[in-house]
């Protein structure tokens, strides 16, 4: 059964976030990291392999050169092998241009089943695996908080706000999964190692197929108008009891609406 898990490399969410003149966020003024909610999709689709269905699982990403380092964790977590998309027109891509991208990756790669995070840490959008499903043709299961699959059919819990569903879909398939579909491993160094040495293959929107004028930021459909700063943090109120902190707070709780 092959498994193609997206991943992407996302900025550390406690650093302070920059944007390019071109009002794009700059990647390369912060660090980053394997997306937390990808690191759940990886994680199920190792978990599928140990429950007895033999897997081949790749991971996919596209991105700027520090995207090889998400790719580089998804393996050490279990991964198989890794593709990374990378090209100078990629740049400013919104989710449109991604799942053009991404679907195409899919496509070359061969998959019977797509397993993507709920969403990125970045953008949180939410909308690429659905995206991604139409551009395969292949139905979507969203929000799953556990999987299986005897290899052609794959079950899914999902858990609503007012139910528990579950459902089964036909492979080929996409599915995303949640935060509480079952925490992450940390990679032993032994895993992190191994990793160092997995295939991991670099691809071109040529080697996909694609027009440099379909994706980047003049094919985006999205447009950034404008940003401003966080203002900085401003002095909180202090409040001492002095006997009478219960009715000052009550009284300032009150001022501002919280009452």
């Amino acid at each position: 059964m092959k498994i193609v898990v997206l991943v992407k490399h996302v900025p550390e969410p406690t650093a302070a976030w920059r944007f390019a003149d071109d009002l794009t966020l700059d990647r390369s003024a912060v660090e980053g990291r394997l997306s937390q909610l990808d690191e759940y999709a990886v994680e199920q689709a190792v978990r599928l392999g140990e429950a007895g269905v033999p897997v081949e699982i790749t991971c996919l990403t596209m991105g700027p050169a520090p995207a090889a380092d998400a790719l580089r964790k998804a393996l050490a977590m279990g991964g198989d092998r890794g593709v990374h998309v990378l090209d100078d027109a990629l740049p400013g891509s919104d989710v449109l241009a991604t799942s053009l991208v991404l679907a195409k990756a899919v496509q070359r790669i061969g998959f019977d089943l797509v397993v993507c995070g709920m969403a990125s840490t970045d953008a949180e959008m939410s909308v690429v695996p659905a995206m991604v499903a139409d551009r395969l043709g292949v139905p979507q299961a969203s929000n799953a908080a556990e999987l299986g699959t005897d290899g052609t059919t794959l079950t899914v819990r999902r858990e609503t706000d007012s139910a528990t569903e579950e459902i089964a879909v036909t492979l080929p398939a996409v599915v995303s999964v949640t935060d509480q579909s079952g925490e992450p491993r940390y990679p032993a160094f032994k895993a992190i190692m191994a990793a160092r040495k997995k295939p991991v293959q670099t691809w071109s929107l040529a080697d996909l197929g694609i027009d440099a004028a379909d994706v980047g930021l003049a094919a985006s459909a999205t447009v950034v108008e404008d940003t401003q700063p966080r203002p900085p943090r401003a002095a909180g109120t202090v409040i001492v009891d002095d006997g009478d902190a219960a009715g000052r707070l009550a009284e300032y709780l009150a001022t501002a609406s919280f009452l």
